[in-house]
């Protein structure tokens, strides 16, 4: 990659970002697992390998809290490996104030390019969905210490707190061993089996309210309220108003909750981005916050959420 000028606002600056408005159904995701195994810094909690596949879902969670991406190149500039090495071990030191992105431009050219990636070294912040350069300087891992705490502060200030959920690090248990329940999910759970499906919103909501980061409890608050939607209704009656009326955000979402609940997981996903690309404004809005509520009942690791998010970015761009 050709080393071209690089215009950065003085040290670092977030003053630009501000905070705009929640948006509505915004996922709370948990940082999204790279296909490229485990990234430098091995056991990282909040490191994750950049690909084509992972790198839509990796943006909305800037949504969450803020995202960093680092684009480096250990063949072209074994500096900007170090950098990514040394991001990966202060990163996981804020313990979920940001997920890093490691982006290895020779691996993922297309990502930088589409991108517009001046130089390298370039760490970028994404919160809420823009991106921002920070530095393009490889720093001692102390240096980039004050960095960080520098950018923490400023995101205080404007209000952003949020933080990610740690990718698991635990082994995955044996071959017909069972995984043991978290109590915390015990009275949501309770409630469902119990068929009181208010009662498990209620309690996935308490969850979430503690903690926006619990990806558990998003999913399931995001399942409990699919069964909530479709609670006594008629699925060919649901399914004849949606022909009816295409372009009711309604109809069309309440069918897509009926094919979830059926496991047409894929048909709820296709209607939903059909959706969003013939309507605009407010239905537009409307059609897509939706369609992220599923993905998250669904989970964001599940090939049929990334092959929907993908779907979904075409479709709104």
């Amino acid at each position: 990659m050709t080393q071209q000028p690089f215009s950065r606002p003085g040290a670092i600056d977030l003053s630009g970002l501000g905070r705009p408005a929640p948006q509505a159904g915004a996922p709370a995701g948990p940082p999204v697992g790279g296909s490229g195994g485990t990234p430098a810094g091995t056991g990282s909690s909040y490191a994750v390998r950049v690909d084509e596949a992972n790198f839509q879902g990796l943006l909305e969670q800037s949504m969450t809290a803020p995202v960093l991406l680092a684009f480096y190149s250990r063949t072209r500039m074994p500096e900007s490996g170090q950098l990514a090495d040394d991001l990966v071990t202060v990163v996981d030191e804020h313990e979920g104030r940001y997920l890093l992105g490691l982006v290895d431009i020779d691996a993922v050219p297309q990502i930088a390019q589409a991108m517009q990636i001046p130089s390298i070294p370039l760490v970028v912040a994404v919160v809420d969905g823009r991106p921002m350069p920070l530095m393009q300087d490889a720093l001692p891992i102390d240096e980039l210490r004050t960095a960080l705490h520098q950018v923490g502060q400023q995101l205080t200030a404007q209000g952003i707190a949020g933080r990610h959920q740690p990718r698991s690090s635990a082994g995955a248990p044996a071959e017909g061993e069972e995984q043991p329940i978290d109590p915390r999910y015990a009275p949501a759970q309770d409630a469902l089996v119990a068929g009181d499906i208010d009662g498990a919103v209620r309690e996935y909501q308490k969850l979430l309210d503690a903690n926006p980061a619990d990806v558990e409890a998003a999913g399931g608050l995001a399942m409990a309220k699919v069964m909530q939607r479709t609670q006594g209704v008629d699925l060919n009656e649901a399914r004849a108003a949606a022909a009816e009326r295409p372009d009711d955000v309604d109809a069309q979402t309440l069918v897509a909750d009926l094919d979830m609940l059926g496991g047409h997981v894929e048909d709820a996903f296709t209607r939903l981005v059909n959706l969003v690309a013939r309507t605009s404004d407010a239905d537009r809005t409307k059609a897509r916050d939706h369609l992220l509520g599923l993905f998250a009942a669904v989970g964001n690791d599940d090939p049929r959420v990334l092959a929907g998010r993908r779907n979904l970015a075409s479709a709104l761009f």
